[in-house]
């Protein structure tokens, strides 16, 4: 009666006489295993469909020229009071000062995967009788594709953007009544335009597909009266969350404003550490309910158990074997419940996947149980059942074998 095989065996056998307590604690341990696996997966789903909604239409990091600010009034010695009233000043469109250098370098520095340059400004456009007020973005297009990727936006026309070409928001091409291959007039007051629509784009938000008119830098440039110049320079990074600290180093080393999603999405990342940390919370809550439903399913067997267990501890099982055969006990719980568990979650997201859906009839989006987060479940339950299993299976252990026999 040595080997791991023995308690094994006992444990088994303490489960199925149990059978309908075993039952209930095993169903408790799977909904609780659920209930963490669902809502962690529905959360990261979310997150994640947030994130992408928010960055497909944003750089991660946006360098740009400090805006203009007037300098307050000199005071002056004495008690002589100076009546003087400072008004912000009208902000100018400003470039970047040699932004193909500091292109080339932000290229070269780890972390960034792409740099694309823009110029962008305000401007009317018309067609016919209707006008309406525009942003247009001079952009080099395989530059600032790799930014928001651009292509995937496409809802109608090529991704193209060739001498006299624009693409435009699909709100505001139904604004203007246009369609791919008319042509709009583009101006900024002491220049215009007339572009020929290439692309019409979704970019998820509807102020920006209002507004947004897409033509080549040069073009841009052109218009805005900027002679070569980049009124910014947009900044795509390897991991999104890195933006914040690469955006503190870069204003320390340029004399520009230079400013992170995280910054510009203040509440957006406030809401979402909010969501992270109620996620957590609740995943901790239903992990000390799982610990205590182990752990008081196993006393009471342990108290149950008390004749059988002294009659084995009289045939010469040891304090050491006792001890493991309650512990394996709490393993299989955890074990069995946790994989139930991960079944039943799966099941959820199905359901959830499939009935849920928007107006447009597609579902709201995509949510997964990665197989990782399944492995982490089911570890973190099958470490929570062996600690449950702890103060019953020394409980069992100390037991004396002729008191427990004449109980």
């Amino acid at each position: 009666m040595r080997g791991i095989g023995f308690e094994w065996q006992v444990a088994v056998r303490f489960l199925r006489e149990g059978r309908f307590q075993s039952v209930l604690i095993i169903a408790g341990v799977a909904a609780g295993v659920a209930v963490v696996a669902y809502i962690s997966a529905l959360v990261t789903g979310l997150q994640s469909n947030t994130l992408n909604r928010t960055l497909g239409a944003q750089a991660h990091v946006v360098v740009a020229p400090p805006e203009e600010v007037v300098a307050p009034v000199w005071p002056r010695d004495g008690d002589t009071q100076v009546l003087s009233e400072t008004q912000a000043r009208a902000q100018r469109l400003r470039t970047v000062a040699n932004w193909p250098a500091l292109q080339r370098a932000l290229t070269q520095r780890p972390g960034i995967e792409a740099v694309s340059p823009m110029a962008a400004g305000p401007a009317l456009a018309r067609r016919g009788e209707a006008t309406r007020a525009v942003a247009i973005t001079g952009v080099e297009l395989a530059l600032y594709d790799r930014i928001v990727n651009l292509r995937d936006k496409l809802v109608d026309g090529a991704l193209r953007l060739g001498p006299g070409e624009a693409i435009v928001g699909q709100t505001l091409a139904r604004d203007l009544g246009v369609r791919v291959g008319d042509r709009l007039t583009v101006s900024t007051g002491t220049r215009s335009d007339t572009v020929r629509i290439s692309g019409l784009v979704d970019l998820g938000v509807k102020d920006l597909n209002r507004r947004v008119v897409i033509m080549p830098l040069r073009a841009a440039q052109s218009l805005l009266d900027l002679a070569g110049g980049a009124t910014q320079l947009d900044l795509r990074l390897d991991d999104v969350w890195a933006a914040t600290t690469l955006s503190a180093q870069l204003a320390r080393e340029l004399p520009y404003k230079v400013e992170s999603w995280q910054e510009t999405n203040a509440q957006l990342v406030t809401a979402l550490n909010a969501q992270t940390i109620s996620t957590r919370l609740i995943r901790g809550v239903v992990m000390v309910v799982v610990v205590m439903g182990i752990a008081s399913v196993l006393v009471v067997s342990v108290v149950q158990k008390q004749r059988e267990i002294g009659i084995l501890r009289a045939m010469g099982t040891t304090r050491s074997q006792t001890l493991r055969v309650f512990l394996l006990q709490g393993a299989l719980v955890g074990t069995l419940g946790s994989m139930a568990g991960v079944v039943l979650a799966m099941a959820m997201i199905k359901a959830f996947t499939t009935f849920v859906r928007g107006a447009d009839g597609l579902p709201l989006f995509a949510i997964t149980l990665p197989p990782g987060m399944a492995f982490e479940a089911v570890g973190i339950t099958l470490v929570a059942g062996v600690l449950a299993a702890i103060a019953p299976a020394r409980r069992a252990a100390r037991m004396d074998p002729a008191q427990a026999i004449r109980l």
